[in-house]
Order: C-alpha cells, then sequence, then structure tokens
C-alpha cells in the first residue's frame, strides 16, 4: 500500500510541476502589457514603468518562474495588486462559499445518480428504465447555466422560496447560508448527475451479466441484497473515475455558477482577475484548481484499492 501512495504522491507532483510550466507560458504568451491594461490607455509612461516594476514584469522569464513557485512551495502566492492583498488571503476568503458549494453539489450529484442507475438497471428495457434514460439524456444536453437561470425563476422569483442570489455570510447562521447554496448546486449537481446516472446504469448492467450474481440468484438471494451488496462494489470503479473527473467540473462550473448567483466564491474572483489582468492572481487559482483535481484523483485511486483490494497487488 505504501509503494502504491508513493506512486501516485510521485504522479501527481510531476503533474502539478508540469502544470505550473504551462499556467505561466499561458499568462506570459497573452497579447497587451499587463500594466498597462491595468492602469489604462491614457495612463503616463513613469506610472506603468512603476506598476511594471512593482510586478515584477522586468525581471528575466526564468528568474520570475522559479521565483513564483518558490513561493507556492512556501505558501507565498503572491501580492494582488487590484485588491492590494495577499492573494492566500483572497483565495481562503473566498473559498468558504466555493468549498462547500462543490461538496454540497458532489453529495446531490452521488445521492442522485447511483441510485437513479441501479433503478434503471434493475429496470432494463422496461418503462422506468426507458423513462430515467430520457431524462438523463436531457439532463446532459441542458447547459448549467441556462438550468440555473431556470431554478432561479422557479424558486426565487415565482415561489419565492429561496434568494436569487447573494452569500449572507456564514456569520448569518448555517441555514442562511445552506439556503443560499442551494440553488447553485442544484445546477451544478443535476447535469452532472445525468451522466454518472447513465455510467452506474451501464457498470451495473456489466456486473449483472455476470456468473456470480446469476448464482446468487439461483441460490434465492433477495434482489436488494444482489444489487446493493455485491453487485454494486465490482460496479464502482468505473463510477469512482468518473466521480473523480466530476469533482473537476463542478470546480470550473463554479466560474459561471456564481456569476450567475452574483456569489462571492473563487469562480467569481478569477472572472474578476481575468477581466483586471491581475496575472498573479489568476496564476494562483489555477493552480488551485489543479491541485485540487490532483488531490481528488488521489482520493479516488486511493478508493479503487478499498473498493477492489487486487488492485493494491498488482501496483
Amino acid at each position: 500500500m505504501i509503494v502504491y501512495l508513493a506512486k501516485r504522491l510521485g504522479i501527481g507532483l510531476m503533474t502539478l510541476l508540469l502544470a505550473s510550466a504551462a499556467v505561466f507560458a499561458v499568462m506570459e504568451i497573452l497579447p497587451g502589457d499587463p500594466a498597462q491594461l491595468m492602469l489604462g490607455m491614457n495612463a503616463s509612461p513613469d506610472a506603468i514603468e512603476a506598476l511594471r516594476q512593482q510586478m515584477g514584469l522586468n525581471d528575466p522569464l526564468v528568474w520570475r518562474y522559479l521565483s513564483w513557485i518558490g513561493g507556492l512551495i512556501v505558501g507565498d502566492f503572491g501580492r494582488s495588486v487590484t485588491y492590494s492583498s495577499p492573494v492566500l488571503d483572497l483565495i481562503a476568503e473566498r473559498a468558504v462559499v466555493s468549498l462547500p458549494l462543490a461538496l454540497m453539489s458532489l453529495a446531490l450529484l452521488v445521492a442522485i445518480a447511483i441510485p437513479v442507475g441501479i433503478f434503471a438497471a434493475a429496470r432494463r428495457g422496461r418503462f422506468g428504465d426507458v423513462s430515467v434514460m430520457s431524462i438523463t439524456q436531457l439532463g446532459v444536453a441542458v447547459p448549467n447555466f441556462w438550468f440555473a437561470l431556470l431554478l432561479v425563476y422557479v424558486f426565487a422569483v415565482w415561489l419565492r422560496l429561496v434568494p436569487s442570489g447573494g452569500f449572507p455570510g456564514w456569520n448569518a447562521g448555517l441555514w442562511p447560508g445552506v439556503k443560499a447554496l442551494l440553488l447553485p448546486s442544484i445546477a451544478l449537481a443535476l447535469p452532472q448527475a445525468a451522466i454518472l446516472a447513465r455510467v452506474t446504469r451501464g457498470a451495473m448492467l456489466e456486473v449483472l451479466g455476470e456468473d456470480y450474481i446469476r448464482t446468487a440468484r439461483a441460490k434465492g438471494m433477495p434482489r436488494n441484497v444482489v444489487l446493493w451488496r455485491h453487485a454494486l462494489r465490482n460496479a464502482m470503479i468505473p463510477v469512482l473515475t468518473i466521480i473523480g473527473m466530476q469533482f473537476a467540473f463542478l470546480l470550473a462550473g463554479t466560474l459561471i455558477i456564481e456569476n450567475v448567483f452574483y456569489l462571492p466564491g473563487l469562480g467569481r474572483l478569477l472572472f474578476q482577475a481575468i477581466t483586471q489582468r491581475d496575472l498573479i492572481v489568476v496564476e494562483g487559482l489555477i493552480m488551485l484548481l489543479v491541485a485540487s483535481v490532483i488531490v481528488v484523483n488521489l482520493v479516488v485511486d486511493l478508493a479503487y484499492g478499498v473498493v477492489d483490494p487486487r488492485l493494491r497487488t498488482r501496483q
């Protein structure tokens, strides 16, 4: 197990290093002078030069990259010129919105998709299966931002059950905060739940055709026991893979959803930093998202070993 974990950690660190080089290179090849874009076209040359010096844009390219990487290693993400604040403080302030939103969305999509996928697989070719697959096909086709606007109209404007946007802060209480994140989490979760439900159904159908499942049924084992105790465990490998990939989609989806619902989260911060050309904030946020995806994939890899112990011995 230690070798298995060490290999996964090594792959994750190498991926993070390559991602940092790619992110830095992309930020460098963007057209325009970041200092001039931030100050405006009417800014004086002295002001532009002073801002370039403050941002370190006059330093050699390699030195700037190494300095940036060294800062990330020790937890120094740099200082935002736009907000006049350390980037890490900005991230910590916004993460209290985005992280609960992503976790709520992940919990919702798993709670919805896996039972729905099992339900459809257990009724293959029947009305329940056809109905579920038709609905999930619609869920795959509908963009999450359009679905978010529909949710706002129905539940916030028409029924007035939840706020249409904004975030009161966790100081206002747990329920007001959860209530403000409820519609955004549903808007993020349901399109991804449609995908996961279809994957779960396919994995379950493959497992239900195995000999040991037929043997269990022939011995009179209850149907629910066969489905939930035996078939589901062996169908979880592809399901866990998709869940790990979907967490990355949930994090990326906050860029749109947080702007639709006017949430002060990481997605909105990234959007504002891009429009203001605050490169140090953009680089720090993207690296944080990449690191989050790597950590989630590492957790998924470890979950493989829990679900199927044979995988640990093959590493």
